[in-house]
């Protein structure tokens, strides 16, 4: 196990140890290959896109972020991060950054209102070849998210 989908597996241990990470066939690199390799729809899929000043929204795969609208609930402006920023803030790579074992956790998590109407949601774990499983209520319990419409 890749030491950054192990810090993933010690963060759900740590939550209550009823999730496990699951190891994908092929890499999901995209909310649309991670629904197809799971079976489900790419609305059930957590995207996890990093912004400068480290914040983490957590968005239905389904949806793309409108940043102007991320920016006023935050009352700051906000850039998409590049990915040696992610890398280097998150200790995760693009296509697998989770929403729990970050090396420096965001300073704002959002989570999408979205996610909420899905009784299940899957979730990077470190690595673009694994996810777990969790209900969107543990996902805004595990990051200490607000929920807020970033569309």
């Amino acid at each position: 196990m890749n030491e950054a989908v192990a810090r993933v597996q010690a963060a759900l241990n740590a939550f209550g140890g009823t999730h496990d990470v699951v190891e994908l066939a092929e890499a999901a690199r995209t909310a649309a290959d991670a629904a197809r390799l799971l079976g489900c729809r790419v609305e059930q899929i957590v995207r996890a896109p990093v912004h400068d000043a480290v914040v983490l929204v957590m968005a239905s795969g389904g949806r793309r972020v409108d940043i102007v609208r991320v920016a006023g609930v935050l009352g700051a402006a906000v850039e998409k991060a590049d990915a040696d920023f992610v890398r280097t803030r998150t200790g995760f790579v693009i296509g697998g950054v989770a929403p729990i074992g970050h090396t420096a956790p965001p300073h704002t998590v959002l989570v999408d209102d979205e996610l909420l109407k899905w009784p299940e949601i899957w979730a990077a774990a470190g690595h673009p070849h694994t996810v777990f499983r969790l209900t969107p209520d543990e996902l805004v319990r595990m990051t200490g998210g607000r929920v807020v419409s970033v569309r």
